[in-house]
């Protein structure tokens, strides 16, 4: 069922693409400004396309960093002093309740004037889409490394492993398999939020839809095509992090039906 229904995705953004270039029989659209088979729709597409690398590694590196910051933040959350359990949630509560487009706006305009950092329109959007994203990565950590049985640390203790080589060998290799899916639901999440980042001049695929109907003046046949693109990139995620769930469970799935 899982296949048919990637299939039938795929099928359907195949059929897609097609059908928008064709105008559709409303003689008000002008697809051909978009469209493959013109010099000019080849010019706009190859604009519009040239925004992806941006975008994913904009995306990509902001999923790192808020990894680790994640994960070093949903430490204190499991432990036993309740200060640190404070701390953790003071830091998700604080940077999960603010809005994205005024921290990427503070963190542009704001640390020139605090710490006299002034950081390029990259490294902007980096900054401010990993800070909101860690808060997310804390919990969903946090969620996933109390999921493992007590008994497990337990006998990890019992053979002389302390608690970082609890953690590193018993504990997160178990608990990064249970959350992968949300991991690549926060990777999705961060592709869409990064079109945020395009109000303060980067050019990913939002800044050069927005430039390129400026030009030519068809927002409607523009927008359009720069949502199949956001959607390609999604689905091919998707289609990543199941991959990655088949080859981590694979043990677990032999097992099993045995």
């Amino acid at each position: 069922m899982i296949a048919l229904s990637t299939r039938f995705k795929w099928l359907a953004m195949c059929l897609l693409l097609p059908l928008l270039v064709s105008g559709c029989g409303n003689s008000n659209l002008k697809w051909y400004v978009v469209s493959p088979l013109t010099e000019n729709g080849r010019i706009n597409l190859k604009f519009l396309i040239a925004g992806t690398w941006n975008t994913l590694s904009m995306s990509f590196l902001a999923l790192l960093i808020s990894i680790v910051v994640g994960l070093l933040i949903a430490i204190p959350g499991i432990a036993k002093n309740r200060g640190a359990r404070k701390a953790n949630m003071f830091y998700v509560e604080i940077f999960r309740s603010i809005p994205l487009l005024p921290l990427i706006l503070w963190v542009y305009y704001g640390l020139p004037e605090i710490a006299g950092i002034q950081l390029d329109y990259f490294w902007a959007g980096v900054l401010a889409l990993a800070i909101s994203d860690s808060a997310f990565e804390a919990e969903i950590f946090r969620a996933g490394i109390q999921s493992i049985p007590r008994g497990q640390s337990e006998a990890a203790s019992t053979v002389g492993l302390n608690y970082y080589q609890n953690m590193r060998y018993v504990v997160l290799p178990q608990a990064i398999k249970r959350i992968l899916p949300a991991l690549g639901n926060q990777f999705a999440y961060m592709v869409k939020m990064s079109a945020l980042v395009s109000v303060i001049g980067l050019q990913e695929l939002t800044r050069r839809a927005n430039e390129l109907i400026v030009t030519e003046y068809r927002a409607l046949e523009i927008y359009t095509i720069l949502i199949v693109e956001y959607l390609i990139i999604i689905l091919i995620i998707g289609q990543g992090v199941r991959w990655l769930e088949r080859k981590m469970g694979s043990d677990e799935s032999g097992n099993a039906n045995q």
